[in-house]
Protein backbone atom coordinates (compact mmCIF):
# COMPACT_ATOMS: atom_id res chain seq x y z
CA UNK A 1 0.00 0.00 0.00
CA UNK A 2 1.16 3.29 -1.48
CA UNK A 3 0.58 6.11 1.30
CA UNK A 4 0.26 9.65 -0.36
CA UNK A 5 1.53 12.28 1.35
CA UNK A 6 0.03 15.25 0.83
CA UNK A 7 1.89 18.85 1.69
CA UNK A 8 -0.50 21.67 2.78
CA UNK A 9 -0.30 25.43 3.02
CA UNK A 10 -2.53 28.42 3.30
CA UNK A 11 -3.84 30.82 0.77
CA UNK A 12 -5.39 34.35 1.76
CA UNK A 13 -7.69 35.84 -0.61
CA UNK A 14 -9.04 38.71 -0.69
CA UNK A 15 -10.53 38.99 -4.44
CA UNK A 16 -11.46 36.84 -7.62
CA UNK A 17 -10.26 33.75 -5.78
CA UNK A 18 -12.96 33.11 -3.28
CA UNK A 19 -15.31 33.15 -6.58
CA UNK A 20 -15.94 29.48 -7.34
CA UNK A 21 -15.71 29.55 -12.00
CA UNK A 22 -12.05 30.97 -11.13
CA UNK A 23 -11.67 28.00 -7.81
CA UNK A 24 -13.31 25.09 -10.46
CA UNK A 25 -11.02 26.51 -13.24
CA UNK A 26 -7.91 26.59 -11.64
CA UNK A 27 -7.86 23.92 -8.75
CA UNK A 28 -10.83 21.65 -10.10
CA UNK A 29 -12.98 21.99 -7.08
CA UNK A 30 -14.67 24.46 -5.09
CA UNK A 31 -12.94 25.64 -1.78
CA UNK A 32 -13.56 26.14 1.67
CA UNK A 33 -12.21 28.62 4.00
CA UNK A 34 -12.71 30.44 6.94
CA UNK A 35 -12.59 34.31 7.22
CA UNK A 36 -9.82 35.99 8.38
CA UNK A 37 -7.93 39.62 7.63
CA UNK A 38 -4.23 40.82 6.54
CA UNK A 39 -2.89 43.46 8.34
CA UNK A 40 -1.33 46.75 7.12
CA UNK A 41 -2.31 47.12 3.45
CA UNK A 42 -4.67 48.82 1.55
CA UNK A 43 -6.86 47.44 -1.61
CA UNK A 44 -6.72 49.79 -4.63
CA UNK A 45 -8.01 48.05 -8.06
CA UNK A 46 -5.52 46.92 -11.04
CA UNK A 47 -6.61 46.58 -14.63
CA UNK A 48 -5.82 43.24 -15.79
CA UNK A 49 -4.67 43.06 -19.49
CA UNK A 50 -4.88 39.11 -20.02
CA UNK A 51 -8.04 38.30 -21.67
CA UNK A 52 -8.07 35.09 -20.57
CA UNK A 53 -8.40 35.89 -17.12
CA UNK A 54 -10.58 38.46 -17.49
CA UNK A 55 -13.04 35.62 -19.43
CA UNK A 56 -12.25 33.66 -16.17
CA UNK A 57 -12.59 36.27 -13.63
CA UNK A 58 -15.81 38.56 -15.01
CA UNK A 59 -14.20 41.16 -14.39
CA UNK A 60 -12.02 43.69 -16.02
CA UNK A 61 -9.98 45.29 -13.08
CA UNK A 62 -9.11 43.20 -9.81
CA UNK A 63 -8.09 44.10 -6.31
CA UNK A 64 -4.72 44.42 -5.39
CA UNK A 65 -2.66 45.03 -1.97
CA UNK A 66 0.10 47.48 -1.21
CA UNK A 67 1.59 48.26 2.20
CA UNK A 68 0.04 50.63 4.09
CA UNK A 69 1.56 53.77 6.28
CA UNK A 70 -1.00 52.03 8.84
CA UNK A 71 -0.19 48.78 10.69
CA UNK A 72 -3.31 48.16 11.99
CA UNK A 73 -5.43 48.73 8.54
CA UNK A 74 -7.39 45.59 8.13
CA UNK A 75 -8.17 43.82 4.55
CA UNK A 76 -10.76 41.10 4.85
CA UNK A 77 -11.14 37.83 3.14
CA UNK A 78 -10.93 34.14 3.20
CA UNK A 79 -7.99 31.72 4.21
CA UNK A 80 -8.17 28.55 2.70
CA UNK A 81 -6.33 25.33 3.44
CA UNK A 82 -5.02 23.98 -0.28
CA UNK A 83 -2.10 21.32 -1.59
CA UNK A 84 1.77 22.54 -2.96
CA UNK A 85 0.23 22.04 -6.74
CA UNK A 86 -3.17 24.00 -5.94
CA UNK A 87 -0.42 27.21 -4.39
CA UNK A 88 1.22 26.72 -8.04
CA UNK A 89 -2.17 26.38 -10.04
CA UNK A 90 -3.02 29.94 -8.06
CA UNK A 91 0.61 31.35 -9.45
CA UNK A 92 -0.48 30.17 -12.88
CA UNK A 93 -3.39 32.49 -12.85
CA UNK A 94 -2.00 35.92 -11.09
CA UNK A 95 -1.08 38.02 -13.46
CA UNK A 96 2.67 39.69 -13.21
CA UNK A 97 1.55 42.92 -11.68
CA UNK A 98 1.16 40.38 -8.67
CA UNK A 99 3.68 38.34 -6.52
CA UNK A 100 3.53 35.80 -3.90
CA UNK A 101 4.55 36.57 -0.02
CA UNK A 102 3.71 35.11 2.91
CA UNK A 103 2.00 37.05 5.92
CA UNK A 104 0.57 36.77 9.31
CA UNK A 105 -3.17 37.14 9.48
CA UNK A 106 -4.87 38.60 12.55
CA UNK A 107 -6.19 34.99 13.57
CA UNK A 108 -2.35 34.53 13.98
CA UNK A 109 -2.23 31.86 11.21
CA UNK A 110 0.40 32.42 8.62
CA UNK A 111 -0.50 32.31 4.65
CA UNK A 112 0.29 33.15 1.40
CA UNK A 113 -0.95 36.43 -0.74
CA UNK A 114 -0.92 38.19 -3.57
CA UNK A 115 0.30 41.75 -3.75
CA UNK A 116 1.62 44.27 -5.40
CA UNK A 117 5.54 44.07 -7.15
Amino acid sequence: MNDVVTTSVLLFSYGTLQHKEVQLAQFGRELVGREDAILGYEQSMLAIQDPEIVALSGKTHHPILRPSTNPKQEILGIVFDITEDELHAADAYEVDEYKRVLVPLKSGLHAWVYVSI
